[in-house]
């Protein structure tokens, strides 16, 4: 009888336990296209993760979220954006000695994997890989929930097509901007 209640027991802390997971799980109405993404970016630019500025409070206890740590990126190149960013660029994060590309065709259009639990917004950079960083007004990627909003890019970056694909799209867009009025 105590068996039985006790695997009674362990089913519904079991099943309480997954619909709490549920309810933490973020979801969107609708994902950001990736021209969308281009266009709602205060700024872009394609980064270098360094090291830690701020290492994590607590070695080996990293959570979903915005992490407590924070990164220290140098900046290679502003693709987007008329203001200035700040060199060195630091953004909450973790440092890892992992790749994490995004697996989707380009142009992504959705989160690398690293971002595809918890809060849906990848938090961990390969240290010394470059990254393309889509920023808010507060020099943050951490605006936009399952948006490639800081990819790894693959080295040479000049051959990665995530830039490529981004980098025609900005230019493409800028010279649309240029053109006369009338013709």
């Amino acid at each position: 009888m105590m068996l039985q209640h006790n695997q009674i027991v362990f089913l519904i802390l079991s099943l309480l336990g997954h619909s709490i997971m549920t309810i933490w799980a973020c979801s969107v109405l609708k994902l950001t296209t990736p021209e969308e993404l281009i266009s709602k970016a205060h700024a872009i630019v394609r980064a270098k993760a360094i090291s830690y500025e701020k290492p994590p409070a607590e070695q080996g206890s990293w959570y979903n979220g915005t992490p407590d740590s924070v990164i220290t990126f140098e900046l290679e190149e502003q693709i987007k954006g008329n203001q200035r960013i700040p060199n060195p660029l630091w953004i909450n994060g973790y440092l890892s000695e992992h790749d994490d590309f995004n697996d989707r065709p380009s142009p992504y259009d959705f989160v690398r994997p690293n971002g595809r639990s918890g809060s849906c917004i990848a938090n961990t950079y390969k240290q010394n890989a470059e990254f393309l960083l889509f920023l808010d007004d507060k020099f943050t990627p951490y605006w936009d929930a399952l948006t490639p909003v800081n990819e790894q890019l693959h080295s040479p970056s000049s051959d990665d097509q995530w830039l490529q694909w981004v980098k025609a799209q900005v230019a493409s867009s800028a010279s649309s901007r240029l053109r006369p009025f009338f013709y």
